[in-house]
Protein backbone atom coordinates (compact mmCIF):
# COMPACT_ATOMS: atom_id res chain seq x y z
CA UNK A 1 0.00 0.00 0.00
CA UNK A 2 1.17 3.52 -0.77
CA UNK A 3 1.69 5.86 2.18
CA UNK A 4 -1.38 7.80 3.36
CA UNK A 5 -3.07 10.13 2.72
CA UNK A 6 -4.58 8.96 -0.56
CA UNK A 7 -6.68 11.31 -2.68
CA UNK A 8 -9.38 10.02 -5.04
CA UNK A 9 -10.70 12.48 -7.61
CA UNK A 10 -13.90 11.97 -9.58
CA UNK A 11 -15.54 14.47 -11.90
CA UNK A 12 -19.23 14.80 -12.72
CA UNK A 13 -20.73 16.58 -15.74
CA UNK A 14 -24.39 17.03 -16.63
CA UNK A 15 -26.86 19.01 -18.72
CA UNK A 16 -30.36 20.01 -17.52
CA UNK A 17 -31.88 16.60 -18.35
CA UNK A 18 -30.45 13.08 -18.60
CA UNK A 19 -27.65 11.12 -17.03
CA UNK A 20 -24.67 12.49 -15.18
CA UNK A 21 -21.29 11.41 -16.57
CA UNK A 22 -18.81 10.36 -13.89
CA UNK A 23 -15.14 10.12 -14.74
CA UNK A 24 -11.82 9.43 -13.06
CA UNK A 25 -8.34 9.21 -14.53
CA UNK A 26 -7.66 5.83 -16.13
CA UNK A 27 -11.22 4.53 -15.73
CA UNK A 28 -14.16 4.08 -18.08
CA UNK A 29 -16.84 6.74 -17.74
CA UNK A 30 -19.92 5.78 -15.76
CA UNK A 31 -23.45 7.11 -16.22
CA UNK A 32 -25.58 7.98 -13.20
CA UNK A 33 -29.12 9.28 -12.73
CA UNK A 34 -31.73 9.60 -10.01
CA UNK A 35 -33.26 6.30 -8.88
CA UNK A 36 -36.93 5.53 -9.47
CA UNK A 37 -37.62 6.34 -5.80
CA UNK A 38 -36.65 9.95 -6.57
CA UNK A 39 -38.65 10.04 -9.81
CA UNK A 40 -35.62 9.18 -11.93
CA UNK A 41 -35.64 6.62 -14.72
CA UNK A 42 -34.31 3.85 -12.47
CA UNK A 43 -32.18 2.38 -15.26
CA UNK A 44 -28.79 3.86 -14.32
CA UNK A 45 -26.50 3.66 -11.35
CA UNK A 46 -27.50 6.33 -8.84
CA UNK A 47 -25.63 7.95 -5.94
CA UNK A 48 -27.56 5.62 -3.65
CA UNK A 49 -26.65 2.43 -5.51
CA UNK A 50 -23.06 3.60 -5.96
CA UNK A 51 -22.73 4.11 -2.19
CA UNK A 52 -24.11 0.65 -1.48
CA UNK A 53 -21.84 -0.82 -4.18
CA UNK A 54 -18.84 0.89 -2.60
CA UNK A 55 -19.63 -0.71 0.73
CA UNK A 56 -20.10 -4.26 -0.58
CA UNK A 57 -17.09 -4.00 -2.92
CA UNK A 58 -14.86 -2.75 -0.12
CA UNK A 59 -16.04 -5.59 2.13
CA UNK A 60 -15.24 -8.23 -0.50
CA UNK A 61 -11.79 -6.75 -1.22
CA UNK A 62 -11.10 -6.48 2.53
CA UNK A 63 -12.06 -10.12 3.04
CA UNK A 64 -9.86 -11.18 0.15
CA UNK A 65 -6.89 -9.39 1.76
CA UNK A 66 -7.62 -10.72 5.26
CA UNK A 67 -8.04 -14.30 4.01
CA UNK A 68 -4.83 -14.09 1.99
CA UNK A 69 -2.84 -12.69 4.92
CA UNK A 70 -4.30 -15.44 7.14
CA UNK A 71 -3.62 -18.15 4.56
CA UNK A 72 -7.27 -19.11 4.72
CA UNK A 73 -8.67 -21.12 1.80
CA UNK A 74 -12.12 -20.32 0.49
CA UNK A 75 -13.90 -20.83 -2.79
CA UNK A 76 -16.46 -18.08 -3.36
CA UNK A 77 -17.87 -15.04 -1.61
CA UNK A 78 -21.24 -13.70 -2.78
CA UNK A 79 -22.54 -10.62 -1.01
CA UNK A 80 -25.61 -8.43 -1.06
CA UNK A 81 -26.08 -5.16 0.76
CA UNK A 82 -29.35 -3.45 1.61
CA UNK A 83 -29.20 0.21 2.58
CA UNK A 84 -32.14 1.84 4.35
CA UNK A 85 -32.74 5.50 3.47
CA UNK A 86 -34.88 7.47 5.92
CA UNK A 87 -35.71 11.01 6.93
CA UNK A 88 -34.20 11.89 10.33
CA UNK A 89 -34.50 15.39 11.79
CA UNK A 90 -35.46 16.80 8.37
CA UNK A 91 -32.41 15.27 6.69
CA UNK A 92 -32.59 12.32 4.30
CA UNK A 93 -29.83 9.87 5.11
CA UNK A 94 -28.89 6.23 5.17
CA UNK A 95 -29.59 4.89 8.64
CA UNK A 96 -28.68 1.23 8.24
CA UNK A 97 -26.76 -1.11 5.98
CA UNK A 98 -27.25 -4.86 6.22
CA UNK A 99 -24.52 -6.87 4.52
CA UNK A 100 -25.38 -10.48 3.66
CA UNK A 101 -22.22 -12.53 3.08
CA UNK A 102 -22.42 -16.07 1.66
CA UNK A 103 -19.03 -17.72 1.87
CA UNK A 104 -18.40 -21.06 0.19
CA UNK A 105 -15.70 -23.13 1.87
CA UNK A 106 -13.92 -26.32 0.94
CA UNK A 107 -14.99 -29.47 2.79
CA UNK A 108 -13.61 -29.60 6.33
CA UNK A 109 -12.83 -25.88 6.56
CA UNK A 110 -12.73 -24.14 9.94
CA UNK A 111 -16.15 -22.46 10.02
CA UNK A 112 -15.48 -20.48 13.19
CA UNK A 113 -12.31 -19.02 11.70
CA UNK A 114 -14.17 -18.19 8.49
CA UNK A 115 -16.80 -16.23 10.42
CA UNK A 116 -14.10 -14.38 12.39
CA UNK A 117 -12.28 -13.41 9.18
CA UNK A 118 -15.53 -12.10 7.67
CA UNK A 119 -16.13 -10.04 10.80
CA UNK A 120 -12.56 -8.75 10.67
CA UNK A 121 -13.03 -7.73 7.02
CA UNK A 122 -16.15 -5.75 7.98
CA UNK A 123 -14.21 -4.00 10.75
CA UNK A 124 -11.33 -3.14 8.40
CA UNK A 125 -13.45 -1.93 5.47
CA UNK A 126 -12.63 1.75 5.05
CA UNK A 127 -15.98 2.52 3.41
CA UNK A 128 -17.86 0.95 6.33
CA UNK A 129 -15.68 2.91 8.74
CA UNK A 130 -16.51 6.13 6.88
CA UNK A 131 -20.29 5.79 7.17
CA UNK A 132 -22.27 6.93 10.21
CA UNK A 133 -25.21 4.60 9.51
CA UNK A 134 -25.41 1.41 11.55
CA UNK A 135 -23.98 -1.69 9.92
CA UNK A 136 -25.00 -5.31 10.40
CA UNK A 137 -23.23 -8.35 8.98
CA UNK A 138 -25.21 -11.53 8.34
CA UNK A 139 -23.05 -14.56 7.54
CA UNK A 140 -23.96 -17.79 5.77
CA UNK A 141 -21.23 -20.42 5.47
CA UNK A 142 -21.61 -23.05 2.77
CA UNK A 143 -19.33 -26.05 2.85
CA UNK A 144 -18.79 -27.96 -0.38
CA UNK A 145 -19.07 -31.69 -0.14
CA UNK A 146 -16.23 -33.77 -1.38
CA UNK A 147 -17.24 -36.06 -4.21
CA UNK A 148 -15.69 -39.52 -4.28
CA UNK A 149 -14.35 -40.30 -7.71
Amino acid sequence: MHPLPHVYTVTAAAVPDGAVTLAAAGLDELKSDAPAEFDGPGDQWSPETLLAASLVDCFVLSFRAVAKASRFEWQRLACRVAGKLERIDRATQFTEFTLHANLTLPAGADRERAAKLLEKAEQLCLISNSLKASKRLEITLIETTSVAG
